[in-house]
């Protein structure tokens, strides 16, 4: 018999009822039955239920034994009694009865239980993740993102793809974040980064001839952590494909996303259609570019009711330029106390509240426009309103107005709020929508243009494009939201040198900086490159929604805190003074 187990905790059956068999595992937890010892018997597979009575040789022992002690027992396999068989585990039916056991590691008093599903403070679960791992929830989450991976993989195989590794240790590029540096000892003062993704060398692979490439990729930024965005790194599924437009990327990674989602969303509706929303739309619509599509609120503009009319707030705002008014329809809210909680949503956002209308019924039947807005502008631009909405009785509109990029974050989160609290948000779909046609450039707090998505991208219209109004260059650049997340990013590439250098130039990089920064591609560049494009889907929050999960952390093995920190293994750390000595680094105190 093996030293330590002839079978998994989740072998065993009534097949095996008379045979003698060896299970290891931890002590999920004891129970005394009137002295007969009852324990729970776990490891990665499942749990077998193992007793031990007063006639065994180890019984003494046995009684010793605590929760999350490791242990090596032998015993026979019985049947349990019909009316104590347990149809929640697949050894329900039977038991082990144990006759020799072997302490394999004692535990020590625990920090956190293992069994049960009990809410512990961050920093304690972190510090002991070893132990939080055993939790059911926890493992199963783990368990299932190393499923998913596994079926991602399968299916850029099944699809052509090939796949390769790309280095760690690399050159700093723009791609959003900043970069993890990493200090050379041989070349003293120079400093390596850890790739935030593998941008360049995906496409130099395609330069190289290489047509369809994938990678399960680690990329590192050094970002602020938020509850779908590790602080440190992350893996995402990068693909790059040559000779291809956008449509032949999409129809690529559709199916693997759909495929993936519908083995792995616990019978959750994943739409059929994919749709197209340009970025305009988008922002218009749902006041962010990765719209959550289960819920069916659009919004509206309706500046043209406003103005000139007796809401004087309004009525001067669409007096300067640039300025809107947009509507959020909020169907079955048509009651004060909803609208004055949405009023007090937006004030705690840091606006001075949202507008509001609501209809209800009125004298002899009629529908009667209510509230504060209704008074000020009058009968006739309230039924407009109601009839550009598709609304009537009990529904509702709040209103909000200025320059978009003042109040679009706060609409789009209102949206959000009000399709939860009325029951819009249909909580059993998988809703996914490419965003399209993101502009090129933006200008930063300091007025100057800049890329505002991936700089290696190429404009739409090429060369000619790039000659008017930076503002209003569109890139083909996409990405693909599911349920109001960003989980896809791509775009096709920029593989044209004179094309590229006008591109970087209008962001305030001259050719020489292009050429210093990017040497690699840029002398690829000049040997026949070929059209190609790809994106990158991002694993943890893929996994993240298909676990149910609110918090990227719970599907991480082993992730940092919201200071980017590792508690377990104590880093960031102090440097020693040889290493600081041998890289010819020193450390300055802080301010």
């Amino acid at each position: 018999m093996h030293a330590y187990r002839s079978h998994t905790c989740a072998d065993l059956d009534l097949s095996h009822v008379g045979q003698t068999v060896r299970l290891a595992g931890w002590v999920h937890r004891v129970r005394d039955h009137g002295g007969v010892l009852f324990i729970d018997l776990r490891d990665q597979y499942g749990m077998t239920q193992v007793l031990c009575d007063p006639d065994s040789p180890v019984f003494a022992e046995v009684e010793k034994v605590r929760s999350e002690w490791c242990i090596r027992i032998d015993g026979a396999v019985k049947a349990r009694a019909e009316g104590l068989v347990n149809p929640k585990i697949p050894t329900g039916e039977i038991e082990v009865y144990i006759r020799d056991m072997e302490v394999l590691g004692q535990a020590g008093e625990l920090p956190l239980p293992v069994f049960g599903e009990q809410e512990y403070p961050e920093e304690t679960r972190l510090r002991y993740r070893f132990l939080d791992l055993r939790r059911q929830s926890l493992h199963d989450n783990i368990m299932l993102r190393s499923e998913v991976v596994r079926d991602l993989r399968e299916r850029m195989w099944d699809q052509g793809f090939t796949e390769f590794q790309t280095p760690i240790i690399t050159a700093s590029s723009p791609e959003g974040a900043r970069d993890f540096l990493v200090p050379s000892r041989l070349h003293p003062g120079q400093f390596y980064a850890l790739p935030q993704a593998p941008q360049q060398f995906k496409q130099l692979i395609m330069v190289s001839g290489f047509d369809r490439y994938f990678q399960i990729a680690p990329c590192f930024r050094d970002e602020d952590p938020r509850a779908d965005r590790s602080p440190t790194d992350f893996y995402q599924l990068d693909m790059e494909m040559s000779f291809v437009t956008q449509d032949d990327v999409f129809a690529a990674i559709e199916p693997v996303m759909r495929g993936t989602f519908e083995r792995f969303g616990g019978g959750r509706r994943v739409d059929a259609e994919f749709p197209r929303i340009s970025f305009r739309d988008a922002a218009l619509w749902y006041g962010t570019d990765k719209p959550d599509l289960r819920n069916p609120i659009k919004m509206q503009r309706v500046s043209e009711h406003f103005a000139g009319g007796g809401f004087a707030i309004f009525a001067k705002l669409l007096e300067q330029e640039g300025t809107e008014i947009r509507a959020i329809p909020a169907p079955g809210g048509g009651s004060r106390k909803f609208c004055d909680r949405m009023n007090k949503f937006a004030q705690e956002q840091g606006l001075p509240g949202m507008g509001y209308i609501f209809w209800r019924e009125g004298d002899q039947m009629d529908m009667e426009a209510a509230g504060p807005l209704a008074k000020n502008i009058g009968h006739e631009r309230t039924e407009a309103i109601r009839q550009q909405l598709g609304l009537g009785v009990g529904d509702a509109a709040f209103f909000l107005g200025g320059k978009p990029e003042a109040f679009e974050a706060v609409a789009g989160r209102a949206r959000v709020v009000i399709g939860n609290e009325l029951g819009l948000t249909d909580e059993d779909r998988f809703a996914f929508a490419w965003i399209v046609d993101f502009p090129m450039y933006e200008r930063d707090d300091e007025g100057r243009v800049d890329f505002s998505h991936n700089p290696f991208s190429m404009p739409q219209g090429g060369m000619a494009a790039l000659d008017g109004d930076p503002l209003e260059v569109l890139g083909f650049q996409y990405d693909l939201a599911c349920n109001g997340y960003e989980l896809v990013s791509g775009a096709i590439r920029n593989h044209k040198l004179d094309v590229m250098f006008r591109a970087f130039e209008i962001a305030g990089y001259s050719e020489d900086e292009v050429r210093r920064r990017f040497g690699g591609m840029v002398n690829a560049f000049q040997y026949g490159a070929p059209p190609h494009g790809g994106c990158a889907a991002g694993i943890d929050r893929m996994v993240m929604l298909l676990a149910d999960e609110a918090n990227i952390r719970e599907v991480i093995m082993f992730p940092m805190n919201q200071q980017a920190q590792d508690l377990m293994m104590g880093a960031p750390s102090e440097p020693t003074p040889e290493q600081l000595r041998e890289l010819r680094l020193r450390v300055l105190p802080q301010d």
